[in-house]
């Protein structure tokens, strides 16, 4: 039976999805800041342990964030359509592809880890360091496999506010355990760097027993559900990998494409080099009330598109986010106007090139939130609506046949002002548009939407 367009989320019901989204986003990146901050008072060694093990470790984490955020869409598809065995496949589906996939890497790690990182580190203190770091922060990653998945539970039924309150739990409670292990207060051992990571993994047991107790006592578990949605749980599962493999894919590929660039602006000279180093974090902070806008947008869309909602109404809902959508941007774009013009107080001892390079970057920043903003929720519907390959491969072109290539052209061949490389990140959103709103625009996504 179709639902009338009178059930479409309003935009206020969208904004309370995405406000929570937001702020977790920002205490995540919150977390990292505040652990390095913590351990830079052990010194510059081991600082650049923790860096160097936390990218190995953060790169683990970044797939199950991929792999879940799949589940997510499907989670939303199944808590549309009313059928408590969705969910309850979808569910656990998630999870062994999360856990299988964290084993994985734990494997990787303990075979490789130690070689990549002693290639990498300066010294063989930091070496050491960074290999204790690592070992310990693969429990975050195991504890993380059934962590976001719940997060992806609650997100995926419209709750966004659970997981939100896990990590107002997960924030203090990483901070002071790491602190008093960091340093040996209260009759506890100094394990230094190691501190930061015990601190992590009991900051996330936390945090997924937080989520676990909300999920048992709204479930049960889905013990008393029978059967799965596809015959067999193994079925299901490989349903369920079919469709989250390309945004693992996708975010493999974003991370490689990263890095690469980053190896490049290493070439550049060093006060536009400190102006990329500096800028970058600042830029993926900001942008997270956009990304959480549209984030919130497509589980709408999934749950929608799973009650089987009429094209005019799926069209009314959009345009209607698609609004806000730009309201967004604008704030995001405003946010970037006050943090350059307080760069000079932000960073007091910047060299005058670095500041100016800074400066340089405004005209590019107050332009860039629009069209990534349209870009994330074409993308965020395309995703629910089944389309996740399209979405993969309009990313490898933005990657891989604009930002990488011309970011090397730019630096390596050209020598052009940074001003032309960081204009790279606006060129790429631009590329992706009209793939994005082109197949968008087609409408074939209103077909999908259903894991049957």
């Amino acid at each position: 039976m179709s639902a009338p367009a009178s059930q479409t989320p309003t935009t206020a019901a969208i904004f309370q999805m995405a406000w929570p989204l937001t702020l977790k986003a920002m205490m995540l990146h919150g977390i990292i800041v505040i652990d390095a901050y913590l351990v830079s008072g052990l010194g510059e060694q081991a600082l650049a342990a923790m860096g160097l093990a936390a990218s190995l470790g953060g790169m683990l984490l970044g797939i199950l964030f991929a792999f879940s955020s799949a589940t997510q869409i499907r989670l939303a598809q199944a808590f549309g359509s009313g059928r408590p065995v969705a969910l309850k496949t979808g569910f656990y589906a998630g999870v062994i592809i999360n856990l299988a996939t964290s084993l994985i890497g734990l494997g990787f790690v303990l075979l490789f880890g130690a070689r990549i990182i002693g290639n990498l580190a300066h010294t063989p203190e930091i070496a050491t360091q960074a290999q204790a770091y690592l070992y310990v922060f693969l429990c975050v990653v195991l504890i993380e496999a059934v962590g976001q998945c719940l997060g992806s539970y609650f997100n995926g039924c419209g709750d966004t506010k659970t997981p939100f309150y896990s990590y107002l739990i997960a924030l203090p409670v990483n901070v002071t355990v790491s602190y008093v292990l960091i340093y040996g207060l209260y009759g506890f051992p100094a394990l230094g760097v190691v501190g930061a990571a015990v601190g992590t993994v009991i900051a996330a047991i936390a945090r997924t027993l937080f989520m676990g107790v909300r999920f048992y006592k709204a479930t049960r578990a889905y013990r008393n559900v029978a059967g799965w949605l596809h015959g067999t749980l193994l079925a299901s599962i490989k349903r369920h990998l079919k469709f989250a493999a390309p945004i693992a894919g996708t975010f493999v590929s974003m991370t490689m494409a990263t890095n690469i660039c980053a190896m490049i602006y290493a070439k550049m000279s060093i006060n536009d080099f400190a102006a990329m180093t500096l800028i970058s974090p600042w830029v993926q902070v900001a942008g997270t009330f956009g990304i959480a806008w549209a984030q919130a947008t497509g589980i709408s869309v999934a749950q929608l598109l799973a009650k089987d909602t009429p094209s005019a109404a799926l069209d009314e809902f959009l345009s209607r986010a698609w609004r806000m959508a730009f309201v967004a941007a604008g704030v995001v774009s405003f946010s970037y106007l006050v943090l350059i013009m307080w760069s000079g107080q932000i960073y007091a001892d910047l060299q005058d090139e670095t500041r100016a390079a800074l400066y340089s970057f405004l005209p590019i920043l107050l332009v860039l939130p629009f069209p990534k903003g349209s870009n994330a929720i074409c993308g965020q519907t395309l995703r629910a609506g089944g389309d996740t390959v399209y979405v993969m491969n309009i990313f490898i072109v933005g990657s891989w046949f604009c930002k990488v290539p011309l970011t090397a052209l730019f630096v390596l061949y050209l020598e052009l002002p940074v001003l032309w490389i960081f204009a790279l990140f606006l060129v790429e959103e631009l590329v992706k548009f009209p793939l994005f709103h082109l197949r968008f625009y087609a409408g074939k996504w209103k077909l999908g939407g259903k894991d049957d």
